[in-house]
């Protein structure tokens, strides 16, 4: 008897098996001191703790495999395992990391000091013992600097001021603040679209305030609801959704008009976001309500809730959708 191998077939069931084995989602715990970890394939939870005090934040590695997660309260990172929650480093003495990114060549490393008023700029290697960060430069900034996002060349890191109500722009090469411009009540989430437009999440109002860097001022208000806070894009480069903590909503925007399409409802205190691969679904953390909801990006509806710990905030997906 011959085995007749259909190679394309056996490629595809193979890669089917990988993504089901693969799929988890992490939930950041900030009041337990703790994470989530969602097995999609199981529908189970397992709890991790001991990861830190007050992990508000996290972030791909470099190299995308690992996840780190910046506790504000303990002053340090630690990375993990995305899939099982194991701690694979420690780096201590990182003081207040409340929000944190890399340079898309693993080169450059921010840590934005909420309660310190400063951002701190690391160099970022890898060495046998694992990851170093080298301090470089820490920028006073004003009051509670909150959110980051970089410029599309990252020579440029634009950061929120919660505290005094403004946009500043730090420039890489340089490590200094180039230039800031005022804001609505209480900024926090940042967003920059395909034509490099700067979103602003104006947690203190009900909008989206639109920043044209190359101008340095505002362009626009887009009207989402009350509490605008953090954003996710759904990975096609077109829509970016934007959560409305206190309005209980999540809102669509077209990032080429700059206008909001719909509305999606959901329970309180809607936070972080992230998108699976397939752009079906849309994870976000519930900051009050202590759950994660899954929500059918087609029909607007949620489909899954699970139960996480105390003030879920830093929502991952070992899945997901580009960061676009």
């Amino acid at each position: 008897m011959k085995l007749v191998l259909i190679t394309g077939t056996l490629t595809a069931l193979l890669c089917a098996a990988q993504i089901a084995i693969a799929q988890h989602a992490v939930v950041l715990n900030s009041r337990d001191a703790s994470l989530s970890i969602i097995d999609l394939t199981t529908d189970k939870i397992s709890t991790v703790t001991g990861v830190g005090k007050e992990p508000h934040h996290l972030y791909p590695s470099p190299d995308g495999k690992q996840l780190w997660v910046a506790n504000a309260q303990s002053d340090d990172l630690v990375k993990i395992n995305p899939t099982t929650g194991a701690t694979l480093q420690r780096v201590k003495n990182i003081p207040d990391p409340y929000q944190l990114g890399f340079t898309s060549d693993g080169k450059w490393f921010i840590s934005i000091g909420l309660r310190l008023n400063r951002v701190d700029i690391y160099r970022h290697e890898m060495g046998p013992a694992g990851d170093a960060f080298k301090l470089v430069k820490r920028v006073a900034t004003g009051s509670m600097p909150s959110h980051t996002v970089f410029s599309q060349d990252e020579k440029t890191a634009y950061v929120t001021l919660q505290g005094d109500n403004e946009l500043i722009a730090i420039d890489m090469a340089t490590q200094s603040i180039v230039w800031k411009t005022p804001l609505g009540k209480t900024p926090a989430g940042l967003w920059i679209t395909p034509k490099g437009m700067l979103l602003v999440g104006i947690m203190g109002e009900d909008y989206v305030q639109v920043v044209d860097p190359a101008k340095q001022t505002t362009v626009k208000k887009i009207i989402t609801g009350k509490g605008a806070h953090a954003f996710r894009g759904r990975g096609d480069g077109k829509t970016v959704f934007v959560s409305n903590r206190d309005a209980g909503t999540i809102s669509a925007i077209d990032m080429d008009t700059l206008t909001k399409t719909y509305d999606i409802s959901t329970q309180s205190g809607p936070d972080c976001m992230d998108v699976s691969a397939d752009m079906k679904t849309l994870w976000v953390t519930n900051r009050w309500a202590r759950k994660v909801s899954v929500i059918d990006i087609e029909s607007r509806k949620t489909i899954k809730q699970y139960a996480v710990g105390a003030s879920p905030h830093g929502v991952y997906l070992t899945q997901r959708a580009a960061f676009k």
